[in-house]
Formats: C-alpha cells, sequence, structure tokens
C-alpha cells in the first residue's frame, strides 16, 4: 500500500474550492479533508486541481514535422510532446494523428503509422509521463482516409475520431475568398495555380466526402470509439452529426451551430487559444463568447499546450457567470466524459489521483507538480 497526502491546498472539486488535504492511496483518491488537519506535502495554499485530460492536440505533428519537409524520430517527437504535455499540466491526452493523403502529402499513411506506432509504443518503454491516446483526424474529402482509417482504429489506444472536410468553401473557410486570402502567400501559389489548387479540391469532395463520412462513422461505432464533427457551420450540419450519434461538436464556427449542438446533447469543443487571445485565428466565433452564452463544455490546447491552464484562470476574470470549478470542468470532468474515461477528471474518492498543483500568483499560472495515478510525473 502506497500512501501520499497534499496538503494546505485550495482543492478544486466539481461545484466548490475548499482549503484543505487530499490523501492518495494506491494511486486512488482516498479522502478529502475540508478542514485542513492532514499532515504531508506542503501546498503553501496553492491550488490543487484533476489532471487535465486533453481530446485535441495537435502538438505531436508539429514535434514530427517541426518544418516543412523536415521529419523527426517519432518516438523522439513523442518524448519531446510528453514532456511539455506533462509540465502543462496534462495527464490524459489524446494525438490527433491526421489520416487521409493530399496533394502536399501524398504519402500521408506512412506517417500516420509512424506516430501511431510511437504511441503504442512508449507506453510499453515506460518513460512516458501522460496517459496517450490516439485521435484520428479523418480528412474525408480524400482517396484513402477509409483504408487509413480502418488501418489503424481496431486498438486499444485510438479513442477519438473526428470527420472533418476542409475543402475550400466548406465549413471552417466557406468564402472562397477568405481562404485564398489566407493560404495564397503561405502556399506561394500564382492566381491560376491557387485557382487549379481550389478546383481539384472541391472535385474530391465531391467524390469521396459523403460516402467517406458514413463508413467512418458506421466504422467508429461498431468499435466503439467517441465520434466529433469538425468545424460544424450550420443547423444542416448540427442535425447530421445529431443523427449520426456523434458527441462532440468541435470547434463550431457560428454561435448558431455552437447553439444546435449545446441543444442536440453534443458537447461543445472550442480552443483553449481561443480564450488566451479572446478570438479565432480565422476570424469564427470567439471561445468567450459560447462561455459567457453558456454554450462552451470543453476546451482544447490544439496548438499551445499551456493555454489550457491559462484559459482555466483567465475565464472567470472575464466572465461573470462562470466560477473556477467550471472552468476547471472544461479541461477535466467534461473532456474525461466524452471520451468515456469515468475514472478521472474530478477530485473525488474513488477517482484516479490525477492531480496538479499550480500556483497563481503571478501573471499566468504556474504549474508547479503534477501527479498521475498518485506517482509524481512532472
Amino acid at each position: 500500500m502506497s500512501e501520499l497526502v497534499l496538503s494546505n491546498a485550495r482543492i478544486v472539486l466539481a461545484d466548490d474550492v475548499v482549503n484543505g488535504s487530499v490523501l492518495v492511496r494506491d494511486g486512488l483518491i482516498a479522502d478529502i479533508d475540508a478542514t485542513n488537519r492532514g499532515s504531508g506535502e506542503d501546498f503553501e495554499g496553492d491550488y490543487l486541481i484533476p489532471g487535465i485530460v486533453e481530446l485535441h492536440t495537435d502538438h505531436l505533428e508539429n514535434h514530427y514535422r517541426p518544418r516543412p519537409g523536415v521529419f523527426w524520430d517519432p518516438l523522439a517527437a513523442l518524448h519531446a510532446h510528453d514532456v511539455q504535455i506533462a509540465g502543462s499540466g496534462i495527464t490524459t491526452v489524446f494525438d490527433a494523428v491526421r489520416i487521409g493523403s493530399d496533394l502536399d502529402l501524398p504519402d500521408m499513411f506512412d506517417h500516420a503509422q509512424k506516430l501511431v506506432d510511437a504511441i503504442r509504443i512508449g507506453p510499453d518503454q515506460g518513460w512516458l509521463r501522460a496517459d496517450h491516446f490516439v485521435h484520428l483526424r479523418c480528412e474525408l474529402p480524400t482517396s484513402d482516409v477509409l483504408d487509413h482509417f480502418e488501418a489503424f482504429a481496431d486498438h486499444p489506444q485510438t479513442r477519438l475520431a473526428s470527420v472533418m472536410d476542409h475543402t475550400p468553401g466548406q465549413r471552417q473557410f466557406r468564402s472562397l475568398e477568405d481562404y485564398k486570402r489566407f493560404y495564397a502567400k503561405h502556399m506561394g501559389r500564382t492566381e491560376s495555380e491557387m485557382q487549379a489548387y481550389l478546383d481539384a479540391r472541391q472535385a474530391e469532395h465531391d467524390l469521396y466526402s459523403a460516402k467517406n463520412r458514413a463508413a467512418i462513422v458506421a466504422g467508429a461505432h461498431k468499435l466503439g470509439l467517441a465520434l466529433a464533427s469538425h468545424d460544424d457551420v450550420t443547423l444542416a450540419h448540427i442535425e447530421q452529426a445529431a443523427d449520426e450519434g456523434i458527441a462532440i461538436a468541435e470547434f463550431p464556427t457560428t454561435l448558431e451551430a455552437a447553439a444546435a449542438a449545446h441543444d442536440a446533447g453534443l458537447a461543445v469543443l472550442m480552443g483553449a487559444p481561443n480564450v488566451v487571445r479572446g478570438k479565432s485565428h480565422s476570424g469564427n466565433v470567439s471561445a468567450s463568447d459560447l462561455v459567457a452564452a453558456g454554450l462552451l463544455d470543453i476546451l482544447s490546447s490544439d496548438y499551445v499546450p499551456f493555454a489550457l491552464l491559462q484559459a482555466v484562470f483567465l475565464l472567470p476574470q472575464r466572465i461573470d457567470d462562470i466560477g473556477l470549478p467550471d472552468a476547471v470542468a472544461t479541461v477535466t470532468r467534461n473532456p474525461a466524459k466524452a471520451a468515456g474515461l469515468v475514472d478521472r477528471g474530478e477530485i473525488a474518492i474513488g477517482k484516479r489521483a490525477d492531480l496538479v498543483r499550480v500556483s497563481n500568483h503571478a501573471r499566468v499560472p504556474g504549474v508547479r507538480a503534477v501527479w498521475k495515478e498518485g506517482a509524481r510525473i512532472s
């Protein structure tokens, strides 16, 4: 039997913040003492929150492909990613792996295979700090996304799949002119080359998107994977997702879509960088506006892991109707529930002792210690 006592902490519970101590026994939370009589590691009044549960981060891919045309050793990329994830207070992470080849990366399967293999091998080698699962990001308007899905979906570490369509003129970039302005300089193409690119992408959408979506949704349900719909814009998008039994509306781009998703019982997920910056990088609806409207359930770090903790402590400062427990729930209890992880995401007796010590005395919160199942990992 192993025990750990964390005392003199401001403990963020599901609906309150209490001063006290937490007893951890054999990796689980065994007791919560609000009288603060426990002896053990003195938190000096720092916050104790549940370990963060991250459903959508591109950060592993960024370590694997740090520059265009540069691909890093996948295990080394996972190691670097894991260190930063744990140091940001994230104890459970769903690593996004894009599947479906496109004109820029025709060998997508090989890259996805390397990343998925690393995520599967890493836990066996004992050096990963956080729990890592696979989130398959399924680009629907591609010829081989279904083959990729079938290769990677049936494995215990694959727990989540999102259906997405980044065709110009669809969803995130409804306006072709906005798409051209956003990407023309980045892609370094002439106007005629850009138009040819747009025509090719739209033809792929017409040929593949609908049938791939139907097959992947059916396959995910058969395997028991959680499902997310990406960049929903309209009521029709949400109605389709609800009819398909999708659980998560991932980055809805409009207030209308977020409200419809909320009414339909889908968990609404937005990016924490959107909260920190106060706006979307692509001009879509603000995550803070959704919080104020009572429409946001889950935050993801998307491309900045530490943004989750920043957003948690910013929201109560910016929005009168949200307290710290509700803000913390957007990165802990709510994502755990949406992903079917009922053993974590909350400081409650019997839950996993995934815990984070947070100091909030400076301009940004600071992670001082992280435990996973009662073991110190950062």
